[in-house]
This record gives structure tokens, sequence and C-alpha cells, in this order.
């Protein structure tokens, strides 16, 4: 099959692991986001997020047909919707889309955007990561986010994951991560000691069988915000993290890592 290239044309898109409704939801597309599809079955395609990489399977109709040369121009993509509640979209027809932070405003002119041929009106002003300052704005972006749920597989304002908040962070500041925590935890560089860290390095959680779970970013030495059943900030110590609520430690602490010097 000829190589095809695709970009979300909703605000927010499930991949899945099967080809089927029904299916588990493993990420999602935001808006704007640009795929390469690797293979179809009827309604359903599996693509692979030009972003991570991150491959599963979703419903044609959520796309727009792009060309190769557009796919790859987009692998350095700068303007982003911004930290706002209300990054509203206007299309051609009048109806309107509202975009969660981090979605991607492809070919911005003239106040408008394009995933494919579709034509958008922006009703905010697009947001370029490439201004990003890590160690001023890292706090401030991962607290937006505090309180929204936990969502298996979730990138957007209604539902988050742990690594999908991270992920979604670091992209905030131009800094690419990949999905999964496991995945993050073979990037950056390791930090020895929790005494060390700085605000905005990454801390990793294992189960029991020793593998990685878990991830969140450090505020200080003794505070963390991840996702877990919300966007919080608790404490940290060389156990793991410590529910307030419950009592206990709900995660081992595995490693620490940093991504900015």
């Amino acid at each position: 099959m000829e190589n095809q290239y695709g970009i979300c044309r909703i605000a927010v898109a499930p991949l899945r692991a099967e080809p089927s409704d029904r299916a588990e939801i493993v990420s999602q597309l935001l808006f704007g986001e640009h795929v390469e599809i690797v293979s179809k079955d009827d309604r359903w395609w599996l693509v692979k997020n030009g972003y991570d990489g991150y491959e599963g399977w979703m419903d044609f109709r959520q796309l727009a047909s792009i060309s190769q040369a557009q796919f790859l121009e987009m692998h350095d993509h700068k303007l982003l919707a911004p930290l706002n509640f209300n990054n509203v979209l206007t299309a051609e027809d009048g109806s309107v889309y509202h975009l969660s932070p981090a979605s991607n405003l492809p070919y911005v002119a003239d106040g408008y955007c394009y995933a494919g041929t579709e034509k958008f009106k922006l009703g905010f002003e697009p947001y370029d990561k490439t201004t990003a300052d890590f160690k001023s704005d890292i706090e401030a972006t991962a607290k937006f986010f505090q309180n929204i749920p936990y969502l298996w597989g979730g990138r957007h304002l209604f539902g988050l994951d742990c690594s999908g908040f991270v992920q979604t962070v670091f992209k905030m500041l131009n800094i690419k991560l990949n999905r999964d925590a496991s995945q993050q935890a073979e990037q950056g560089d390791l930090v020895g000691f929790l005494s060390e860290v700085k605000p905005g390095d990454v801390a990793f959680f294992d189960n029991a069988n020793g593998k990685i779970t878990h991830v969140g970013i450090m505020l200080s030495p003794n505070e963390i915000i991840h996702s877990s059943a919300k966007v919080k900030i608790d404490p940290i110590d060389d156990q793991g993290i410590f529910n307030r609520e419950l009592g206990i430690y709900s995660h081992k602490l595995r490693i620490i890592k940093r991504f900015v010097e």
C-alpha cells in the first residue's frame, strides 16, 4: 500500500486497541495532529501519530487527507492552542470546535487554520511553543491542569492519564516526550538523589513486577504533581508518593529523570 497521511479534523479522536467502537481507548489524537495511515479495515484505519509514533485504530471520518510533504512539514509544527478553557474554532458552516491546550494549529494565516482543505476561524491567539521558558513556566503549566480527572488513554481537558498529562505539559514547553510512562522513562538524564531534584524533573514509579506504570512531574524534592484519580499535588519521599486521603504510599519510586539542565 502506498503511504497515506491524515490530520485530525475534530477536537479529540480516540485511538483504540482494535478496530471497534467497543475496543479499549489506548490514546487520543487532538485537533491538527498528523498521522501516517498504516492499514485499513473498513471504516477503521490503523494510524501512527506523527508526534510520538503511537499507534491505534480510529474512524477514518475523523481525519482529513494531507500529502506526504505536509506530513513531514508538520514534524516541526510550532503553533498550539494555548492554556485556556475557551479555545474556539469556527468551521465554515458556522459550527464550533472547543480545543484542548496543546492541540496543533496547522497552516495559520490571516486568522484561520487549515486541516486538509477545511478552513477554521481562530477565536483565540495561537501559542508558539518555541517561546516557552521551561524553568520559569513548568510549574504554572503543570498546575493549569490541576483537578482534571484521570482517564485511561486521555490527552485532553476532560481526562488525562498520567503519561498523557506529562506529555502534554512538556509539549507546551517545546519538549517532545513519548506517550507511555515506560517509554518516557527511557528518555532524559538520570537524577541520582531526591534531594537533587529541580522543578520539572520527572519521577517514574514501578509495580511489584518492576514494570514502570506511573509518572509525574516534580515541583520540588518533596512535592509531585501527577494524574491519579485526578491531576493533583502529593508529597513524595524516597519510598514514593504518599496519598493523604488514604494514608498510604500509593506509588513506589523507581527513578527520576531530567530533561532540561
